[in-house]
């Protein structure tokens, strides 16, 4: 965008245009990446004016990358896949403001470039206790998408955690290759059932319904992620909450009070239970009691997870 497109924007609008790769409606990363911005635009109403395009495949990235940034100031990339995509193109268009929701920690950022690690392992952790804590019988499953750093790395915590509650608890692993492939989900936990698993975790987008279908077939239970939506769905009996829709609306109040700056930002436990947290839905007081001094013993270091 060139300087003089910059300065035809009002001065008091604020135009700030998302990619959303999946489904806005997936019940996971990508609906509380929309809900974010619901919640930016309720917040600042008419001034702020966005363009939001979805369901885009890895392919067609860089292509409605450069569409939004021909158009707005501020460009937000909704997952750690939109990463590589928006480094290019933000190179190309220096005077717009980009952000990645799920950006890592090591890339070689342009100085228009905010990355917002949401840090999933360190609640992975948290969430395989409260599996630990919940499951009936003694055996827990995750299922992962892309096998890529900060997804294998959320399933190795997720085992990790529900090792330290119950060191004997059977733990099943597995990856589809796909954050949207349903029958591959289904098939991972109806394996992870069959071997006893009756609590699972996971990091999928539609592929979640794939999750859904075997544990309603087979009276099962999910741990859901990204958004605490306890009450909605008995099927779900926690969630944890890793902040997707909170570094959305972070990034579009940032813009707001002229406060945006770029690099690496760490979200996660640190920044607060909006952005990083547990929900059991029915929890007894004990059991919040021991998952918040797991969460607390993450931040002071005594227990040590992996990046990402």
């Amino acid at each position: 965008m060139s300087a003089g497109a910059l300065d035809a924007f009002a001065a008091d609008t604020l135009h700030v245009g998302v990619l959303i790769p999946g489904s806005k409606s997936d019940k996971g990363w990508m609906e509380s990446g929309y809900d974010g911005l619901v919640a930016a635009q309720k917040e600042l109403g008419p001034r702020l004016k966005t363009q939001m395009i979805e369901n885009i495949n890895y392919a067609d990235m860089e292509q409605a990358l450069t569409n939004l940034a021909s158009k707005n100031e501020l460009v937000i990339g909704v997952g750690g896949q939109t990463q590589a995509a928006v480094l290019k193109v933000a190179k190309r268009f220096p005077n717009v403001k980009f952000s990645i929701v799920g950006g890592s920690k090591g890339a070689d950022m342009p100085p228009n470039v905010a990355g917002y690690d949401v840090k999933q392992a360190e609640i992975a952790y948290v969430a395989g206790a409260a599996a630990a804590m919940l499951s009936k019988t003694g055996a827990v499953s995750y299922v992962g998408g892309m096998e890529i750093p900060s997804i294998v790395n959320a399933g190795k915590e997720f085992g990790n955690g529900a090792h330290a509650i119950n060191p004997n608890i059977k733990y099943f692993e597995s990856y589809t290759g796909d954050f949207d492939n349903v029958s591959k989900a289904k098939e991972a936990t109806v394996a992870a059932i069959a071997q006893g698993a009756d609590v699972h975790y996971h990091i999928l987008n539609l592929g979640l319904r794939g999750m859904e279908q075997a544990a309603t077939e087979k009276h099962t239970h999910i741990i859901g992620s990204y958004t605490d939506r306890c009450g909605t769905d008995p099927l779900y009996i926690a969630y944890s909450i890793t902040g997707v829709g909170y570094q959305v609306q972070y990034a579009i109040d940032q813009l707001a009070a002229g406060t945006w700056q770029p690099g690496y930002k760490a979200f996660g436990l640190a920044m607060g239970p909006k952005a990083s947290g547990i929900a059991v839905c029915n929890g007894t007081p004990e059991m919040n009691a021991k998952l918040k001094q797991i969460e607390d013993d993450i931040l002071s270091g005594k227990i040590k997870v992996s990046e990402g």
